[in-house]
């Protein structure tokens, strides 16, 4: 199992623009071969920070996932951004480690 985790941070501005772009790709990228899990959050205390959650059951979905126009037009949304996003992945997940809770920076 591969998790990513994709850490954004908005202009104010652009926050609304963002949201939505990431949001209509959901259900698309949930339905790409391989996608177990694709989650949005935006922060509780401040509103323009995001993350974006996927699990993809293998390497080769993920890297297949990279070839696609719904990875192509999130890549193009991240000119919104206030500095260039962190993503953190991790390759060698269990799902017990996963069920215990991810911490998420700050």
């Amino acid at each position: 199992m591969i998790m990513v985790a994709m850490y954004m941070k908005v202009e104010p501005r652009n926050r609304k623009e963002l949201s939505q772009a990431i949001t209509s790709l959901l259900s698309r990228i949930r339905l790409e071969k391989g996608c177990s899990r694709c989650e949005f959050f935006h922060g509780m205390e401040d509103e323009i920070f995001f993350c974006l959650l996927q699990e993809w059951e293998t390497q080769k979905d993920f890297e297949k996932y990279h070839e696609s126009e719904d990875y192509r037009v999130l890549q193009g949304a991240m000119h919104l951004l206030e500095k260039p996003c962190e993503i953190i992945c991790c390759t060698e997940c269990s799902k017990n480690q996963i069920d215990q809770g991810y911490k998420f920076p700050g």
